[in-house]
Formats: structure tokens, C-alpha cells, sequence
């Protein structure tokens, strides 16, 4: 398809797969980032369009979501906008998280439609559509409702603000939802992996059985390239093919994958993960940091992590990498780091 396109927050986890994928299929694209002579943001970027032989359609340029002055001059003369930017944070602090999606998300599309760009793909989660009611597959019409985590509330805020304004100004608005993303090709280690060295080093006594579902971030960052080409997408999509899942399915995968590796057999089934709220917060003490906050546990207890993906593969015509793929090539990379 080809075409100059923004994709912003292009050195996190996701978007520089997408920046990736783009590139290879002949866009030029418009590469966001807050610092340009950060190299930790920007040199995996100029990789992927090295070794695609095309530097000359990377174009990097220093943006904050945060900012609404520069994305109208930014967006001029693209065909497309991918915005993925966000703070990625279970229990930060709440008044970023939200800020950076809310106002973000304002900044960005009314800076589109007065750029005239007319299509975009926007990235919230399956946060977005939430956990409830257990034992139904949960899809595109399904909203999260009453969370008091930043990061879920902040996304289906913003989320719903992205429709607001689409309607308000005619945009050709399309969202992904993806679930957990696994898989390496990060340049700092995102909260979606970054537990994976302390589960294989055995940090942890037992595995809690946290409600989770997963996906490649190579399919998500496929995704949201096809969302963007096919033009009958339209609406929500839903990318969970490996849902119904548990963190103890996780630490199974990875001891089978890497036998000499210390991930816990043990379990903490639901009922008790109050308990592991208690020991996080005993290491918090510790650590300074803070996973399984209250708010956290409540939400994983009231839900399951069944979802419908069959949207993305009917529309969008998605196939899926193994969860056996998620997994490896999430320790992978791990292993690359600390080699």
C-alpha cells in the first residue's frame, strides 16, 4: 500500500515492530519519539531501517503527546496516523498515566483532523474491554466498567474519548485491543515482560494464578498495519488468541522450554491471591515498587481472561504465533540482554 504515515511512541515495545513492519512494506514513516539523541529510543529504529536498506523513509522527530503544538505540523502531508503512545503502568502514578492517555489521545486527533488525516489506528488494550462477566468470551462490545486501576481506567477513558472525537470530526478511527504482549525486540524491558527474569530465576516461591491472556508482539504490530490497509475495518479489534489462560501456564511453558530454569511448580490459586497483595507489599518495602496492588488483585478476581479474537481474523485475516513462540522468544531476549 505504501504512503507516508505517523507513528507515534515508535521506540516502545509495540511500535518499533510496527515502525519495522511498515518500513518493510514501502510506507515512510514518521517516527515519534520524546528524545531524539537518546540512542536508547532511537538506534533500534535506525536498525530496522538499515537493515531494510531504506533510511532514507525513517524519519525521526522529537514529540511529547503531551505537547499539543507540534503534531499538526508533524502530520502534514501524511496519509495515515498509528498512535500508540501511552504509559504502561499497573499502579504508577495515576494523574501521568491518565494525562498521557486523555490529553495524548485530544492532542492527536484533533491535530489529525486538522491535518486532514483521515484514517488512524489507535492502540488501547482488552483493559479497555475488561474481564467480566466470567466464563463468556469478551469482545468488541464488551466495555470495562467501575476499575480503580490507573492504567484500565486511563485506557477505556481514553478510549471512549478517541470515539468521541472521531465522530465529532468524521475520522476513519480504528482500534486494536490487544491483551498482554510477549516477546522480545525491546530496547527497555516493558511491564508486559518484565517479570519473565525473576519468574525463570525462581524469585518467586510460588506462581500466583492471575488470570492472563497473551499474544505476539509481531502479530500485534501485523495488526495494526492490516487495520490500517483493510479498508471494510472498521470499529474495535479484539487480539487475545491465547486467552483463558494463568500466569501458572506461563511458568509451565517456561520450565518445559528451559528446563534448568528455577520458575516456581507451586501455585496460589485465586481465592488466596489476597495473600500474594501481602507479600508484594513486603517487598515493596524492599523494592520501592509495587505489581499486585489491592485495586490490582480485585480486578483480576471479579474477571477471567476469556476474549474473542475471531473479528481480527475474519476482517483482518490474522493467524497467530504459538504460545510456545510468545514464551521463547520472550526469554530469548532475555538472554540476549544478559549475554
Amino acid at each position: 500500500m505504501g504512503g507516508r504515515v505517523l507513528v507515534t511512541g515508535a521506540n516502545g515495545f509495540l511500535a518499533n515492530h510496527l515502525v519495522r513492519d511498515l518500513l518493510a512494506e514501502g510506507y515512510t514513516v514518521v517516527a515519534t519519539v520524546r528524545d531524539v539523541s537518546d540512542p536508547v529510543r532511537t538506534d533500534r529504529l535506525r536498525h530496522h531501517a538499515a537493515s531494510l536498506g531504506c533510511p532514507e523513509r525513517l524519519e525521526l522527530r522529537e514529540a511529547d503527546v503531551l505537547d499539543a503544538d507540534p503534531w499538526k505540523d508533524l502530520l502534514a502531508g501524511c496519509d495515515g496516523l498509528f498512535h500508540t503512545a501511552a504509559v504502561f503502568s499497573l499502579n504508577g502514578p495515576s494523574g501521568v498515566i491518565l494525562n498521557t492517555a486523555n490529553l495524548g489521545t485530544e492532542h492527536l486527533l484533533q491535530a489529525a483532523a486538522e491535518a486532514g488525516v483521515n484514517r488512524i489506528v489507535y492502540t488501547s488494550s482488552t483493559a479497555a474491554v475488561g474481564s467480566g462477566p466470567r466464563g463468556r468470551p469478551k469482545d468488541e462490545d464488551d466495555w470495562q466498567s467501575g476499575s480503580s486501576m490507573p492504567y484500565t481506567a486511563a485506557k477505556t477513558e481514553s478510549e471512549r474519548r478517541a470515539w468521541r472525537i472521531a465522530k465529532e470530526h468524521d475520522l476513519d478511527l480504528r482500534v486494536i485491543n490487544p491483551t498482554a504482549i510477549l516477546g522480545g525486540g525491546f530496547s527497555r524491558p516493558p511491564p508486559s515482560v518484565d517479570w519473565m527474569p525473576d519468574l525463570l530465576s525462581g524469585a518467586w516461591p510460588v506462581i500466583p494464578a492471575i488470570p492472563m491472556a497473551f499474544v505476539h508482539v509481531e502479530d500485534v504490530a501485523h495488526a495494526h498495519r492490516m487495520a490500517y490497509e483493510v479498508d471494510e475495518a472498521e470499529g474495535r479489534f479484539v487480539l487475545a488468541p491465547h486467552s483463558g489462560m494463568t500466569m501458572v501456564d506461563v511458568a509451565r511453558t517456561a520450565r518445559r522450554l528451559r528446563p534448568q530454569s528455577k520458575a516456581p511448580k507451586r501455585s496460589l490459586p485465586r481465592r488466596l491471591l489476597p495473600v500474594a497483595v501481602f507479600y508484594d507489599w513486603l517487598m515493596g518495602l524492599r523494592t520501592g515498587e509495587r505489581t499486585l496492588t489491592r485495586a490490582v488483585v480485585r480486578g483480576y478476581m471479579r474477571g477471567d481472561s476469556l476474549y474473542s479474537s475471531s473479528k481480527a481474523e475474519r476482517v483482518l485475516g490474522m493467524t497467530w504465533r504459538s504460545f510456545d513462540a510468545c514464551v521463547e522468544d520472550t526469554i530469548r531476549a532475555f538472554e540476549e540482554r544478559s549475554a
